[in-house]
């Protein structure tokens, strides 16, 4: 078996470990979402890679082709992507807002922020 013949198996593969390594190794939330990024790029890959049919067309009834692709992973994933933009956008705009009151994006920082008495208090 060929390992360039699964190439986009293996950059899915990839993707998602590097991905899913930012999600849980790192603890700052840019980074963070720049991970959750990537792992959703690779399960884009990956459903992508699926749907295609090789020597398949397009489903359209003609007597010429007797072999068709499905064209619903693509439309799946079309969908997927707006939700993904969508969630970045959103998890871009809640970094902003913790940067605003907190003053930084770590999160060990921000729990210690948290878990901080402050001056007043017994």
């Amino acid at each position: 078996m060929d390992i360039l013949t699964h190439f986009n198996y293996w950059a899915a593969i990839a993707l998602a470990t590097i991905g899913l390594y930012a999600l849980v190794a790192r603890h700052n939330m840019i980074k963070k979402l720049i991970g959750l990024s990537l792992f959703q790029t690779a399960v884009f890959l990956l459903f992508i890679t699926i749907g295609k049919v090789t020597g398949g067309t397009a489903p359209i009834l003609d007597s010429a082709y007797s072999l068709y692709s499905n064209p619903l992973p693509h439309v799946l994933i079309l969908t997927a992507i707006v939700v993904s933009v969508s969630t970045l956008a959103v998890g871009l705009a809640l970094a902003i807002a913790i940067k605003r009151d907190y003053g930084t994006v770590e999160e060990d920082e921000i729990h210690e922020a948290d878990n901080d008495p402050g001056p007043g208090s017994a």
